[in-house]
């Protein structure tokens, strides 16, 4: 059954391909859109791509008169009856065999990617990830990222601890993939950074958990300086909800290991008063960046007289993907498999932040910094860099701090 998610995804894909005319590269959206993957990450990224493939048909002579017709498939499909990477290798044999995509964006989930990826290569399909995975492009031709892996993550959050004297650390992780890349690369970027560490580290099964609170408690005890938040769909909040009950949370600052806070209305509504303090990296991009270039103004404006928000990173990078996806058929003159993977693999590309060359084992991140909520209920344009020092944008404030 179609949740809400997917619904309003399918109907974003549908307005568009109706608008498509003459020659058209066939680009497919994999992305989860049900649990138990995260409907609201998968959302994101669809309105994203549509608005790449918008942009790619209002500026016809920078594309060649070609546009983009969309393919949407939830990676989520099958899941509820087979493990979530099978489904999403379904999803991507039918984009692939079926629908006949030339290339394909919106890979989410670290427990789908290496599934995913391997049958890219197989198929020879150009596919972008939209993931933190520290490996997942490196030896793979047909792989293509322009998001921050955990391994540039890391170091940024771990800096940041070390700067504001935390020494007792609680990370509490879920035992995914991306849970436990997550937590292992904090770790020792943790350990580097801050010579007197005292860590406390505590992982969870993901699967089926319906309770935090012992597992908060123990971190609790610990009586740390900082909560790091290694939770995936569900448990981040979970995380959140355990350490209110047990006092640990707004007492301590808590750091995210993605961008999920982002989605204000979201966080704010399940994290409550008990996310204040919050602070998660994040691409530096935001309406008033002055890096931003016309094809980044172009997506915020757009963006915002759309959905009325300020666009997170998901949706952010799946517009830059198809966008890219777009400019790589115009070089090529072509849009076949092979003919997109050569001009991806040797042009140079015009995005939201400049040009971009996939030039480094197909990975390609923009700038990262630390954000931070200094107030509860804030949204995400009120978000203020904290990190790193000479990028910020405001201070840093202590959730235990009145003002």
């Amino acid at each position: 059954m179609s949740s809400e998610n997917e619904t309003r995804a399918r109907a974003l894909v549908d307005a568009h391909n109706q608008t498509v005319t003459g020659s058209a590269v066939p680009v497919g959206i994999l992305t989860p859109l049900s649990l138990p993957g995260d409907p609201t990450a998968g959302e994101l990224v669809v309105r994203g791509a549509v608005l790449g493939a918008r942009f790619v048909a209002e500026h016809p002579g920078d594309f060649s008169m070609r546009q983009i017709r969309l393919f949407l498939e939830n990676d989520q499909r099958t899941a509820d009856v087979e493990h979530m990477s099978r489904s999403a290798a379904g999803g991507l044999a039918k984009l692939v065999m079926l629908d006949q995509v030339s290339a394909v964006v919106g890979q989410w989930h670290l427990r789908t990617s290496p599934v995913v990826a391997d049958l890219a290569e197989k198929f020879g399909v150009p596919t972008f990830i939209e993931n933190g995975h520290n490996t997942i492009t490196e030896g793979r031709r047909n792989l293509f990222r322009t998001y921050f892996s955990i391994a540039d993550r890391a170091p940024l959050m771990a800096s940041f601890a070390a700067a504001q004297g935390f020494k007792r650390v609680a990370v509490v992780a879920a035992d995914t993939v991306f849970g436990q890349m997550l937590a292992d690369t904090i770790c020792e970027a943790l350990a580097e950074a801050i010579p007197e560490l005292e860590l406390f580290r505590e992982d969870f099964a993901q699967d089926g958990v319906q309770d935090l609170k012992e597992q908060l408690q123990r971190a609790t005890d610990f009586g740390p300086d900082l909560l790091v938040n290694a939770g995936v769909v569900r448990t981040n909040y979970m995380i959140i909800e355990a350490g209110a009950e047990t006092g640990l949370l707004p007492k301590v600052p808590m750091m995210v290991c993605f961008p999920f806070p982002m989605r204000s209305a979201d966080y704010w509504g399940f994290a409550g008063q008990a996310g204040a303090g919050v602070v998660w990296p994040a691409t530096r991009f935001s309406p008033e960046w002055p890096g931003l270039t016309w094809t980044g103004r172009w997506f915020v404006d757009a963006y915002y007289a759309e959905f009325g928000s300020y666009p997170p990173d998901n949706a952010l990078n799946a517009f830059t993907d198809v966008v890219v996806i777009g400019q790589a058929a115009a070089l090529a003159g072509a849009h076949d498999r092979d003919a997109l993977r050569l001009a991806l693999e040797t042009g140079s590309f015009r995005t939201w932040r400049g040009p971009v060359r996939f030039t480094h084992d197909h990975h390609q991140p923009p700038e990262i910094v630390l954000m931070h909520y200094q107030e509860v209920g804030d949204a995400a344009d009120k978000a203020v860099v904290v990190w790193p020092a000479d990028q910020a944008t405001g201070e840093f404030k202590h959730p235990s701090v009145k003002r």
